[in-house]
Protein backbone atom coordinates (compact mmCIF):
# COMPACT_ATOMS: atom_id res chain seq x y z
CA UNK A 1 0.00 0.00 0.00
CA UNK A 2 1.79 3.21 -1.07
CA UNK A 3 -1.02 5.54 0.41
CA UNK A 4 -3.57 5.98 3.15
CA UNK A 5 -6.48 8.43 3.40
CA UNK A 6 -6.92 9.75 7.56
CA UNK A 7 -8.18 12.05 9.49
CA UNK A 8 -6.31 13.05 12.97
CA UNK A 9 -7.03 15.44 15.88
CA UNK A 10 -4.17 17.27 17.80
CA UNK A 11 -3.87 18.66 20.92
CA UNK A 12 -1.56 19.95 23.45
CA UNK A 13 -1.60 17.52 26.44
CA UNK A 14 -1.83 13.63 26.73
CA UNK A 15 -4.78 14.10 29.58
CA UNK A 16 -6.86 16.06 26.49
CA UNK A 17 -6.32 13.00 23.91
CA UNK A 18 -7.14 10.63 26.45
CA UNK A 19 -10.35 12.62 27.21
CA UNK A 20 -11.55 12.64 23.68
CA UNK A 21 -10.44 8.93 23.03
CA UNK A 22 -12.84 8.32 25.58
CA UNK A 23 -15.47 10.42 24.24
CA UNK A 24 -14.85 8.45 20.85
CA UNK A 25 -15.72 4.98 22.64
CA UNK A 26 -18.77 6.74 24.27
CA UNK A 27 -20.21 7.02 20.62
CA UNK A 28 -19.27 10.46 19.95
CA UNK A 29 -18.74 11.93 16.56
CA UNK A 30 -14.60 11.45 15.24
CA UNK A 31 -15.49 14.42 13.23
CA UNK A 32 -17.17 16.65 15.39
CA UNK A 33 -14.48 16.38 18.28
CA UNK A 34 -11.93 17.45 15.26
CA UNK A 35 -13.82 20.76 14.64
CA UNK A 36 -14.40 21.36 17.95
CA UNK A 37 -11.01 20.31 19.79
CA UNK A 38 -7.99 19.73 17.70
CA UNK A 39 -5.44 22.09 17.11
CA UNK A 40 -5.11 21.74 13.40
CA UNK A 41 -6.19 23.74 10.62
CA UNK A 42 -7.77 20.38 9.46
CA UNK A 43 -10.04 19.95 12.07
CA UNK A 44 -12.53 22.56 10.52
CA UNK A 45 -12.74 20.01 8.29
CA UNK A 46 -13.24 16.93 10.65
CA UNK A 47 -9.95 16.25 10.92
CA UNK A 48 -9.64 15.34 7.26
CA UNK A 49 -5.62 14.92 5.58
CA UNK A 50 -6.76 14.24 2.88
CA UNK A 51 -4.40 10.63 1.08
CA UNK A 52 -0.86 10.59 1.90
CA UNK A 53 2.51 8.09 1.18
CA UNK A 54 4.96 7.31 2.72
CA UNK A 55 7.70 10.11 4.09
CA UNK A 56 4.97 13.04 4.03
CA UNK A 57 4.47 12.44 7.40
CA UNK A 58 6.28 12.54 11.03
CA UNK A 59 7.40 8.72 11.52
CA UNK A 60 5.56 7.89 14.30
CA UNK A 61 2.33 9.45 12.88
CA UNK A 62 2.78 7.79 9.97
CA UNK A 63 3.67 4.36 10.94
CA UNK A 64 0.37 4.74 13.26
CA UNK A 65 -1.79 5.91 10.04
CA UNK A 66 -0.27 2.75 7.64
CA UNK A 67 -0.78 0.47 10.77
CA UNK A 68 -4.14 1.16 10.99
CA UNK A 69 -7.41 -0.81 9.33
CA UNK A 70 -9.93 1.26 7.23
CA UNK A 71 -12.34 2.71 9.58
CA UNK A 72 -9.79 2.04 12.50
CA UNK A 73 -8.53 4.79 15.32
CA UNK A 74 -5.25 4.61 16.78
CA UNK A 75 -4.29 5.30 20.23
CA UNK A 76 -3.03 8.23 21.47
CA UNK A 77 0.59 9.13 19.43
CA UNK A 78 2.84 11.83 20.38
CA UNK A 79 4.82 13.34 18.02
CA UNK A 80 6.86 16.86 18.47
CA UNK A 81 3.40 18.31 17.15
CA UNK A 82 1.77 17.47 20.21
CA UNK A 83 -0.81 14.67 20.69
CA UNK A 84 -2.85 12.68 17.70
CA UNK A 85 -5.67 10.56 17.26
CA UNK A 86 -5.71 9.08 13.76
CA UNK A 87 -8.90 7.89 11.63
CA UNK A 88 -8.04 5.70 8.65
CA UNK A 89 -10.18 6.32 5.98
CA UNK A 90 -8.89 4.48 3.33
Amino acid sequence: MSQVTASHILVDHEYEITDLLKKIEEGKSFEELAKDYSNCPSGKDGGNLGSFGKGMMVKPFEDAAFALKVGEISGPIKTQFGFHLIKRIA
